[in-house]
């Protein structure tokens, strides 16, 4: 007579109660992933079985359910098997579904546990770098400012206006034009702004001369830096370059000579008011990081005090061709194994097989409690079943034992 099929029940048992309960705990742990105990049955040269033993507990890695989370540096990974990829301060790579982060006093960001969330860098002329993911540091250092090199401004001028009478032009009197608009600001390579002008001048029935200032003084020695011709339509037709260039252009504040083109390409003479429809220049002064985000695709954008955008890095996600063979290490992360095959690294994106991610969201736990309620009474049923095999050996045993 033997105990071994109603004890390794019992043990069998309590090992699901433990998975069962573990999953119950975490069923409001943002990431996790539930899991399940596997039975095996155990015969050793008999037909008559020795009972139960756990095969392994498997994990359920399908995707949890997604809630909205007030902070940008909450990510949630979205239709996808991917993991976050996190490195130690050692070198070791955990990977995570728990979309957690913060940044800490470095500039690094970084889960619950301190484990930092590894990408690509951005290269010195603001591109990706490839290559190998390291921890993704956001730099707090200031944008430099950057340099006025062209400015494009289209116009529309009245071609009911008729030529001025007073001459010559004078930036001081309007008299002597008939319409004028700023260009500007436009940036010195110190980040300092400058107003740049521009004044136009009906000279014909289709020409206008085009006159500019700087810091309210006159360029090019007062005289027009370019004609204007439009044709019966109202279409510019010159200059074929669309504009002029301004070369030279100096300040007593110490900044380097300014070289910059001014493209009046679409600007019309149409019957109707003076007006600009559009203008834009490409410089900038320096700023300073205001708030950064996590976009779909990983990159992070930085934004500055001066209005400007940066790229700052961008996230990678891991999947596993086997991911039920990665090692649990707790802490809401998994290490690779050689079940689990080696990680297939890349970037975030709609339709890729690592998926793509969503800012100010995070994923909850996989668990469906009301299962799990459910498979807790059936383990405890199984659990009292094997211990009443137990007594029933025992008694057993206990008549054998009283026979005289």
């Amino acid at each position: 007579m033997a105990f071994s099929q109603g004890i390794s029940g019992l043990s069998a048992a309590a090992a699901n109660l433990d998975v069962i309960g573990n999953n119950i705990a975490n069923s409001g742990t943002i990431g996790f992933k539930s899991a399940a105990a596997t039975f095996k049955d155990v015969y050793a040269g008999s037909r008559v079985g020795l009972g139960v033993a756990v095969s392994g507990v498997s994990q359920n890695f399908a995707q949890g359910a997604t809630q909205t989370s007030s902070r940008p540096l909450d990510v949630a990974i979205l239709n996808g098997d991917g993991f976050f990829r996190l490195s130690s301060a050692s070198g070791e790579v955990f990977y995570s579904r728990n979309g957690q982060f913060d940044r800490d006093k470095e500039g690094y960001l970084v889960n619950g546990s301190g484990l930092r969330l590894t990408g690509f860098g951005v290269s010195a002329n603001g591109t990706i770098n490839g290559g190998a993911p390291g921890p993704l540091q956001i730099q707090t250092s200031s944008m430099n400012p950057n340099a006025t090199t062209a400015v494009k401004a289209e116009f529309n001028l009245d071609s009911r206006s008729v030529t001025p009478t007073s001459t010559p032009f004078d930036a001081a009197d309007s008299a002597t034009y008939n319409y004028s608009n700023a260009l500007g600001p436009v940036y010195d390579s110190l980040g300092n702004p400058h107003e740049l002008g521009a004044f136009f001048v009906k000279t014909g029935a289709n020409t206008w001369d085009v006159y500019g200032t700087s810091d309210g003084t006159a360029l090019n020695a007062g005289a027009p830096m370019t004609t204007l011709t439009f044709d019966a339509n109202g279409n510019m037709t010159a200059p074929a370059s669309g504009g002029f260039n301004i070369a030279g252009l100096t300040f007593p504040n110490g900044s380097a000579a300014m070289n910059m083109s001014v493209d009046l390409s679409g600007t019309t003479q149409f019957g109707n008011k003076n007006a600009v429809n559009r203008l834009n220049q490409d410089g900038f002064t320096s700023g300073t990081l205001t708030s950064f985000s996590i976009n779909d695709d990983g990159t992070i954008t930085g934004k500055y005090s001066n209005e400007q955008t940066k790229l700052l890095g961008q996230v990678v996600l891991s999947s596993f061709a086997n991911p039920n063979g990665l090692e649990p290490k707790g802490d809401n992360v998994w290490a690779e194994t050689l079940a689990s095959g080696q990680p297939l690294t890349g970037t975030p994106g709609a339709g890729t097989k690592q998926g793509s991610l969503a800012s100010g969201k995070l994923e909850s736990s996989n668990v469906d409690l009301t299962s799990e309620l459910v498979n807790l009474i059936v383990a405890q049923r199984s659990y009292q079943a094997n211990a009443q095999t137990v007594k029933t050996q025992d008694q057993v045993m206990q008549t054998l034992m009283n026979i005289r």
